[in-house]
């Protein structure tokens, strides 16, 4: 075992694809138990009366875990790993005593006492546990090393789609000081607040400062576009208490800005609605649409980043899509509350 074990946590077992998979595997050993060199009793009596004993202490040590999960994920590595064994090795025992009684009363032939059954049993739970262990700690390193190249990932993606706006606020901050210095002062807060953002890329932030992100990057364009931009924003008094990547409302509100807003020659309504479920908050974004000539970016670019950050960030947990229908370009964002 190496000497300094990754952060583990008990992952959530009592899924219907794990405990396939227990159940799969514990039959593997009890064909390996009931065919061993040496059985003189029927090998496929003894591989049903086997499989019979491993599947009730796999799926009691399942729900053992299960239940268990939350109190050992509060402890270190190693201790998670002792308690596991310990609970799967005091599980073994108990169904060992049950089933040894059992087969006594059904005068099946004995050769060893109540004593060297258990031990034997305990040995052999105690051999899977360790092999389960080595597995669960590459399992945990393999992760590790997954969940730091997705860091790596997700900030060269941040780099592709780093909000280009800025340049021209601070063209918009110059301006403003020579006609209104307070206006001036507040531009040059919302620009200082998403740089700061921009830095942290990778971090998660809860939903309202998101938002005021939003807002802010929002008020910075204002300045910029003046009245050929109204915003409307549809929120609900209270936002959902969750936390998301940071940047992630606002590229899309700079997707629509760059091509729906400016490509408008009149007023241009961006609207941004925010809805909740039990299992969800979706984000709604709708702005004008115009065909797009040949040289210039697409929305479907910068979309396609921002859907990969999301993949990173929650796998398939969140869903980006986008529609045009009556010259509304509309985007909908779908983020799990868990």
């Amino acid at each position: 075992m190496p000497s300094a074990l990754p952060a583990l946590k008990l992952p959530y077992l009592c899924r219907g694809r794990f405990l396939l998979r227990a159940i799969v595997l514990s039959q593997a050993v009890a064909v390996v138990l009931a065919f061993a060199p040496g059985v003189v009793t029927d090998p496929w009596y003894r591989l049903g009366l086997i499989s019979l004993f491993v599947h009730w202490v796999v799926l009691l040590t399942t729900s053992c875990f299960c239940w268990l999960r939350p109190q050992l994920n509060k402890l270190p590595s190693m201790t998670i790993l002792a308690c596991c064994t310990i609970i799967f090795i005091t599980i073994t025992v108990a169904i060992s005593s049950l089933a040894y009684h059992w087969l006594q009363a059904q005068s099946w032939p004995l050769n060893q006492s109540l004593g060297a059954f258990l031990m034997a049993n305990s040995m052999i739970a105690f051999i899977i546990s360790m092999i389960a262990m080595q597995f669960f700690i590459m399992h945990a390193e393999h992760s590790n090393q997954l969940a730091a190249q997705n860091r790596a990932e997700l900030s060269a993606l941040q780099a592709r789609i780093q909000p280009h706006f800025l340049f021209n606020s601070l063209n918009t901050v110059a301006e403003l000081t020579q006609i209104d210095a307070d206006s001036a002062e507040k531009a040059l807060l919302d620009l200082a607040a998403l740089f700061r953002a921009a830095l942290h890329v990778g971090e998660v932030i809860v939903l309202e400062q998101e938002v005021q992100l939003a807002k802010q990057y929002l008020s910075l364009e204002q300045w910029r576009l003046g009245s050929r931009m109204q915003v409307e924003w549809q929120l609900p008094d209270s936002l959902p208490n969750i936390h998301i990547p940071v940047l992630t409302i606002q590229p899309l509100l700079e997707n629509a800005v760059r091509h729906g807003i400016e490509s408008s020659h009149d007023r241009a309504i961006l609207r941004i609605q925010l809805l909740e479920s039990r299992s969800a908050v979706s984000f709604v974004i709708t702005n004008p649409f115009y065909q797009l000539s040949s040289n210039r970016p697409k929305n479907g670019i910068a979309i396609d980043n921002i859907r990969q950050r999301l993949e990173l960030h929650y796998g398939k947990g969140a869903s980006l899509t986008y529609s045009v229908t009556d010259n509304l370009f509309r985007v909908k964002l779908v983020l799990p509350k868990q």
